[in-house]
């Protein structure tokens, strides 16, 4: 599975990519620092998923990941972000991605985040509000 890591931050850029790198069939092919940069690599590069930050300079996350699944639905996101919020759930959905982590859960759940989306699944925090 191939991933890219869009998010604004070098330091969580480094922390996401080495714990994927631990998982020998995850390749990381590629970090973007902006959601116009995200957007552009994800043309370029044809990754699997991608990890991407909210809040980011240029173009936010959200706007990047409706653009991304819009133009090549066969390209999973997973918003990163550090805030949550009970209209998120939804915001995420209305952009196109597949869910969602918060940056403080990613220790825990950043693997089984991406493997439910690698799956064809969806990844929601349990205290994410249900759809209706």
């Amino acid at each position: 599975m191939r991933i890219l890591i869009a998010d604004d931050h070098e330091v969580v850029r480094h922390g996401v990519r080495m714990v994927l790198e631990a998982r020998p069939q995850w390749e990381v092919c590629g970090e973007a620092l902006n959601g116009d940069e995200a957007l552009r690599m994800a043309g370029e590069l044809r990754p699997d998923i991608i990890i991407m930050d909210i809040t980011m300079p240029v173009m936010s996350g959200l706007e990047a990941a409706e653009q991304v699944t819009k133009h090549s639905p066969d390209i999973k996101v997973l918003i990163f972000t550090m805030h949550e919020s009970q209209t998120l759930p939804d915001t995420v959905r209305r952009a196109g991605a597949r869910g969602y982590l918060v940056k403080s859960q990613a220790a825990r759940d950043l693997i089984k985040a991406l493997e439910c989306l690698e799956g064809g699944g969806t990844f929601f925090p349990p205290t994410a509000q249900k759809p209706n």
